[in-house]
Parts: C-alpha cells; structure tokens; sequence
C-alpha cells in the first residue's frame, strides 16, 4: 500500500467524517433534549415508526446502490481512480441529506453550547478514525484477495456508516462522559459555594407544577422592594442554577431558586447546592409518574424541600397531604372567590394579615392559586397585603403558560409548557369563555407512565363541545381520540396530524377573525 494512498486516504477520511457529521444536528439535538442520556437517546431512535431511523437506512441504501454502480461502470479505471470516483456520490448523498434535514428541523433547534461543541469534535475524531480505518483496511483487504473487481468495490462497506452515526454518537456522548461528570461537578460546588458565600436569602421552588409562575410572580413582587436574582425560563436543575450564578451572580438580596425533580434525591441535591431558608411546594400531581411509581413517591420526594427550610409555604394537593402527614405548619393564604374571565382571574386574597380582593392579568384558574401561593412567600418578607395587591394588578403573563395572543383577528392561547393535568383542564375551562368557534390543538399529556392512557382519556373527553380538535403526532393521540370520541364528541371536529407544522397548515383553513385556539403542551421533538 503506497504512500500516496494513505495520504489520499487521510484527506477523504476527513472530508467523509465532516459530510457524515453534516447528517447528525438532527439526532445531536435529541441527545441533547434527552439531557445527554445514551440510554434514552437509544430508546427514542427504536421506537416505532421513528422516521430518522428510516431516512439512516434509506441514506444507506442509497449509498450501497451508487457506489456499486459506480464502481461496476468505472471497473476499467485503475482501483485507486475508481475509489476516487466511488467517493463522489457518497459524499454527494451526504450533502443532499443534510440539506433535507431542513425538512425535519427540531422544534427545540439545536443549542451550541460548550458542551455540545465538545461532542461534535468528538463525534468527527471518531467518524475521522472509523473512514480511515474502514478505508485503508478494506483496500488491504482487497490488495490481499487479488481480484480486480473486489479491490474496484472496496469502498462499499462504507455504505455501512449511516446505519452506525446513532451508535457512534452514543459512543462519543459516554467517552466525553470522563470529562463531562468531573467538569459540571466542578461547575456546580463552585457555584455552590458563591451562593453560600452570599448573604442573600435563598428560596427553593417546587412542585408537579406552576413552579416556573410562582417564581416569576414572586419575582415581580419581591422586586419592586428588593433585589432579586431568579433562575430564569425552566433552569431547574444543578446545572442550570449554576449557570444562572454564573451569569447573574449573587448580588442580590434575595435569591429565587426552581427546582425540579425527574427522580429521587434531584430535590435533596439541589438543596445541598442552594441551602434554601423558605420553601414553596405548588402542588402534588402525577406530573413524572412515569420516574417515581406514585403520587406518594413524588410529595415525598418534594417534601425534602420542607424539611430542608425554616418555613415552607404549601400549596392545594400539597397542602392537604401535609397535614395528612403531620409534616409542616400551615400558612394562612389562599385564593377565595376565583372568578375566571378571558381578560384575567379576580379573587380574594387571604394573607396572614387579612384579605383584599386582588385582579391579575393571567388567565386560569390554577393562575389565581400561583399568584396567592407569591404572594405568600413574599409575606414571609414582610411585604404587606396591599403592596401585594398593587404588583399582582401589573404582572405579566409568563410565556407559554396560557399567555394570551392577538394575531389577525385570532385569539392564540400559548400553553405549550403545560404537561399536567389540572393545568390542561384549566387552560380547556379559560377557552370556552372567548368568544366565536374555539380550537384546540394537542399531543396530549406525558411521563405519566402506567396513568398515561387513562389520564389522556379524560383530557380527550374535556374537549367535547369544541368546534374543534387537533391532535399532533402518533405518541398518545389514540388515547386522547378514544376519550373523545366516547364522551360523545364529533368525529367531523377531530383531525390527527403528524407534527405542529401540519396542524397550522389545517388551522389556516379552519380559523376565521373571532376565532380562538389553545396549543396545549406543544411536547419537544423527542416525545413526537
């Protein structure tokens, strides 16, 4: 094997392993949505019907076909020409995929961040390694067998490689794991200890749901008489509250954490990390049923955030399995009266230092309870009921959690982040008070595990009586549509869709000025 070849092989080596790379933002996403797990990165591409999985073998295919042709038609080159030749149309179907990924981009796009950055450049040395050794050990291979046709077509194992990408990416994703899990310990303890450094008073914010409103309500409350730093969007996580210290430093007089929980011990780590003096528990749902079993599994799993703190304010199902359990005091708050309207929620609310009716500008029932359960906590701070009133008036809708939008004539309710089942019931309830025909569009309701079937059923039921329903994608819309259809709602308003993209085409057919629609828990791309 000469020289020249080997460095011939080196280059196209690269350039393969750039091209082949050039196929995988799509399924870099995923492990990135699935929190960099292999395990369920592995489970989402063998699911049925996964259609990346399909277009991988099709590529495959495709690449089997052309190069056999190629090197069958060129057979009267010499090998190394017809190697050369054979390397056009792979690299060519390469670049046709990547550009067909457009197609089927991510709802969730890709995001660039170090991490991510560092799995590409491992992925690309691995895809590098893998042509080059495919490369020079199948022309060995093919020198060894002495048959001109063999050597012509030694490059067609390559064809091989698009099945491989997801395993390879696996592969890279567990070797980065050697710097990953010592590098974000690091990232957390340092940020940990910067917070404990502070004098700042940190709050911890749980629960099945609501997490993400109580903390910006009780942000916008608390800052109009202190300073305030708060994780912002969904950092609920170790990692994410060491990036918002990083980014927002510790500054502050009072330091407003979320914190979610996926499985046992996620609340207990976070608080080691924070070491909250108050505790909000919002509520107890089957929100992650699927991880920890039961109701039960979860409020005790949440629970660690009261025995963690020196005062924690509960809320509804939280609240009652509290005082079943004997665990922490009550407070003296609430939310009484709830009138819901398509303009806001007005209520009265019950403070330890009396009541005072109180209107916000959020739509929902369970809006009403978030902003009593703020205003609890900044009761804690010594805030009084009529400076609680006055922000509640002048709060802002929290994106994607039954905001409000106005667009041609439309009235567009964003409710993507809802994944809970008295949050869905409540945003279904805020739509029927809108005026003209009212629409829904949904994928239903996940991580509810053994409760999944039986808790889309019901959701499907609640929608009975829309002018319309638009179910998005195949994971549990057969549940949502049997619950429909048997609480007696209208085949002729149910539509299925395969993806989000689809189902606005369909509205856009459908919608007419005056109309209302709620995108309910528009689910990221691994679930679809």
């Amino acid at each position: 094997m000469s020289l020249a070849f080997l460095l011939s092989a080196a280059a196209a080596s690269a350039v393969t392993a750039l091209l082949f790379l050039l196929c995988c933002p799509g399924m870099l996403g995923i492990l990135q949505q699935e929190g960099y797990s292999g395990g369920a990165f592995l489970r989402w591409l063998f699911r049925r019907h996964n259609m990346r999985l399909r277009r991988l073998e099709l590529l495959s295919l495709s690449h089997v076909l052309l190069l056999t042709l190629c090197g069958l038609c060129f057979s009267f080159l010499a090998p190394e020409a017809v190697n050369a030749v054979c390397l056009l149309p792979l690299w060519g179907m390469c670049v046709l995929f990547a550009f067909s990924e457009k197609k089927y981009a991510l709802k969730v796009p890709l995001a660039r961040t170090p991490r991510m950055i560092r799995l590409i450049v491992c992925v690309f040395v691995l895809l590098y390694f893998a042509a080059f050794g495919a490369m020079v050990g199948l022309k060995a291979a093919a020198l060894a067998a002495g048959v001109r046709l063999v050597e012509c077509l030694c490059f067609v194992p390559l064809c091989l490689v698009p099945l491989l990408l997801p395993f390879l990416l696996a592969a890279a994703n567990a070797l980065m794991l050697v710097y990953e899990v010592p590098h974000n310990r690091a990232f957390i303890r340092a940020a940990s200890e910067r917070l404990g450094a502070s004098d700042c008073v940190r709050v911890g914010i749980t629960g099945s749901c609501g997490k993400t409103t109580v903390r910006a309500v009780a942000e916008h409350l608390l800052m109009r008489k202190y300073s305030v730093i708060a994780t912002p969007q969904s950092y609920n996580t170790p990692l994410g509250i060491a990036r918002t210290v990083k980014e927002r430093g510790t500054s502050c007089e009072i330091f407003l954490a979320e914190m979610g929980a996926r499985k046992r011990g996620d609340i207990g780590e976070l608080c080691d990390m924070v070491r909250p003096k108050y505790g909000v528990i919002t509520a107890i749902g089957t929100q992650h049923f699927q991880t920890f079993g039961s109701e039960e599994a979860i409020f005790a799993e949440k629970s660690v955030l009261c025995a963690r703190t020196e005062r924690c304010v509960l809320g509804g199902s939280a609240a009652s399995a509290a005082r079943e359990g004997d665990l922490v005091e009550g407070r003296d708050f609430g939310a009484e009266d709830v009138v819901c309207t398509a303009e806001g929620a007005s209520f009265t609310l019950r403070l330890p230092d009396g009541s005072i009716p109180v209107r916000i500008p959020l739509l929902g029932r369970h809006a009403a309870q978030d902003a009593a359960l703020a205003a609890a906590l900044c009761s804690l701070f010594g805030m009084s009921k009529e400076e609680i009133a006055e922000g509640l008036a002048c709060v802002s809708p929290v994106p994607h959690r039954l905001a409000l939008m106005r667009e041609n004539g439309l009235n567009i309710l964003d409710d993507a982040y809802n994944a809970n089942e008295a949050g869905a019931r409540d945003a279904v309830e805020t739509l029927r008070l809108f005026p003209g025909r009212k629409y829904v569009v949904t994928p239903g309701l996940v991580e509810l595990g053994a409760l999944e079937e039986e808790k889309n059923e019901a959701l499907g039921a609640a929608f009975v009586g829309l002018d319309g329903v638009v179910l998005v994608g195949e994971t549990l819309v057969l549940a949502v549509r049997t619950g429909y259809l048997a609480a007696g709602g209208e085949e002729a308003r149910l539509h299925v869709v395969p993806t989000l993209a689809a189902a606005e085409t369909l509205l856009g057919g459908l919608l007419s000025e005056g109309d209302s629609v709620l995108f309910l828990n528009d689910l990221p791309d691994k679930y679809l």
